[in-house]
């Protein structure tokens, strides 16, 4: 069986396996992965069993090492989650804000979901109000212009 598939494989556990099992099976996985792949699993075992202070190190290690593709934009947005969890949302909303000028792709409502979460932190309500209803709006069968407009809106003036 391949990394990739030892990898997925185990995280289809997350939800039965104790979360200091789960994230030392991850770190055996990720033995076999390059360096930068292997901080953001790691990472994302440590986040997803609600250690975010120990993945937010491992985060930065992934980014800085090189992590790319899909995996590096998960990363933007989960380190920034995981600084906002931390009590770091100024520069959470700094790595977010930096995320929605790459090009888009499918993370895209993740980058607001969390963007929308920091400004929340923030306590700039009506902004995050606006960045997740600007997200919302494309996925409504109907009112897409109605509430793209209202998103705008709230943050006129």
């Amino acid at each position: 069986m391949s990394f990739e598939e030892r990898l997925q494989a185990h995280w289809r556990t997350l939800d039965e396996t104790p979360a200091a099992d789960f994230v030392a099976r991850i770190d055996e996985i990720a033995k076999d992965a390059p360096p930068a792949i292997s901080a953001f699993e790691r990472a994302c075992a440590r986040d997803s069993t609600g250690q975010s202070a120990l993945a937010v190190p491992l985060y930065r290690e992934a980014l800085r090492i090189g992590l790319s593709g899909e995996r590096r934009r998960r990363a933007a947005v989960q380190l920034s989650s995981s600084l906002r969890i931390t009590g770091h949302a100024e520069e959470a909303l700094a790595l977010l804000t930096a995320e929605r000028a790459q090009p888009s792709d499918h993370l895209d409502d993740a980058v607001s979901a969390v963007l929308g979460l920091t400004l929340t932190s923030l306590g700039r309500e009506r902004e995050a109000v606006s960045v997740l209803l600007a997200a919302l709006a494309p996925h409504l069968p109907r009112y897409q212009r109605s509430m793209a407009n209202y998103a705008k809106q709230l943050v006129a003036d």
